[in-house]
């Protein structure tokens, strides 16, 4: 991938996940890279400490002279509006501009790619397979939708053979695509602000199943063809015997290669179960030693805010991005199977008010399942309010004894007056800053 041609990059949006990791790539094949966010965070402090230049005001004033004389390609998220006084200036004066998802379907043609799509599960997913590649000393590059909790960066760049990206729905991104071997998790709808129905939602997966070219794998049950992985015997990768350990499981795998017993992962969940399963068959598929692969397992580090869990002030914490109803329950599932001794309490910030009014009542059914809920205010990202929708409307249509709307000032004081052991943030949004002010005081389990 890398390019004789240096070039200039300004991306509009620079601190978000997909982003910052395309953002870093163009900066280690060595061209010059410049970006806008609305506010500084960890992510761009950490770009800015690699030399990439950032500015956080959005008037053309604010751009570096290099980018008002001309000499970028810019590429922006649509999570930035398009009224953005910067946008509208490139597009005025005609500057090359295009997408993220554009940027990176050009980037992975003609290239051998691993695609993972799904509404739940693929950046665990792809966080799983790149750990796979790195312990089989492959020569790829991997452009994460997380972080690894050992890491700082979200791209891993150890060669140009294999490019491994996540597959993201959200605004038809995917489509952009055309993987070598690619891998779906789940059709569980969603991003309806776009797709409107549920039948669209599908007929996309289909078209991006399609599109990969050589060798898929898709969860069981799921309509499309492939291979596919699962709980069931009847899948072609299947797992069985399964063990809970302290902190995840063992079990047996079953391949189109073989019988392989004793496999172990250090993560919490049936769902990172099918994660790693997934992961493992897409490797199989790459030409990676099954057993290899397996044996990576064990040594896989966890993801950022993909079921962390600790200790802090004599309480348990689990930290997850879980953001719809079917993440939020297997968080549930996996707190009972593991903690079925502790009183639970989930602190919950919805994230979006489309998908909040989209999915009101699976919600509201998955939140009463738990034995306290603490919910804040909607998380609005891109969106403007919606009339009616609101974590008010949610706490009132609640069918429970122990409900809460709070400020997220208010969370130490509710967990220390809490009579719950166990507390489960969950959320897409900014909950999960909410951590970080007291990280220093934690025991990671």
């Amino acid at each position: 991938m890398s390019s004789l041609n240096t070039k200039s990059y300004y991306f509009v949006g620079i601190g978000g996940v997909g982003m910052s990791a395309l953002a870093r790539l163009m900066n280690v094949q060595g061209h010059t890279v410049y970006g806008y966010d609305r506010t500084p965070s960890e992510v761009t402090q950490y770009l800015q400490n690699e030399g990439i230049e950032i500015v956080y005001d959005d008037q053309v004033s604010a751009l570096p002279e290099a980018v008002l004389e001309g000499k970028v390609e810019v590429v922006y998220t649509v999570a930035i509006p398009q009224t953005n006084p910067q946008i509208a200036f490139f597009k005025e004066k005609g500057y090359p501009i295009k997408k993220r998802a554009k940027f990176l379907g050009d980037l992975c043609h003609g290239k051998t790619t691993l695609a993972i799509a799904g509404t739940h599960g693929k950046t665990t997913t792809t966080a799983f397979l790149t750990h796979i590649f790195s312990y089989s000393d492959q020569k790829f590059t991997s452009l994460l939708g997380g972080f690894f909790t050992d890491q700082q960066s979200n791209l891993i760049h150890k060669g140009d053979e294999f490019i491994i990206v996540e597959a993201d729905e959200y605004d038809r991104s995917f489509l952009h695509l055309n993987p070598t071997i690619g891998g779906i998790t789940s059709m569980d709808a969603d991003h309806l602000d776009i797709y409107k129905t549920t039948k669209a939602f599908e007929q996309a997966f289909r078209q991006f199943s399609n599109q990969i070219s050589q060798s898929k794998v898709v969860a069981y049950g799921l309509p499309l063809s492939g291979l596919t992985y699962g709980f069931e015997s009847a899948a072609d990768y299947s797992v069985s015997d399964i063990k809970k350990k302290k902190k995840g499981y063992s079990f047996s795998v079953k391949t189109p290669k073989g019988f392989f017993e004793n496999v172990e992962i250090n993560e919490l969940g049936m769902h990172n179960i099918l994660n790693a399963l997934c992961a493992v068959a897409l490797a199989e598929q790459a030409e990676i030693s099954t057993i290899i692969a397996l044996d990576a397992l064990k040594t896989f580090p966890g993801v950022y805010r993909r079921m962390n869990v600790f200790e802090w002030d004599s309480k348990w914490i689990v930290d997850d991005y879980a953001h719809h109803p079917t993440e939020i329950k297997s968080v549930l599932d996996t707190l009972k199977n593991f903690y079925p001794n502790h009183k639970n309490c989930i602190i919950f910030q919805p994230h979006l008010f489309s998908r909040t009014q989209d999915f009101f009542d699976d919600f509201v059914s998955v939140l009463a399942d738990f034995d306290q809920v603490l919910l804040l205010d909607i998380y609005p990202a891109r969106e403007e309010p919606i009339s009616g929708v609101s974590s008010r409307s949610m706490l009132d249509s609640l069918d429970h004894t122990h409900k809460k709307l709070i400020s997220k000032s208010d969370i130490p004081n509710e967990i220390h007056l809490s009579d719950a052991s166990l507390f489960a943030f969950l959320g897409a949004g900014d909950i999960g800053l909410e951590l970080k002010k007291f990280k220093n005081q934690f025991i990671t389990l």
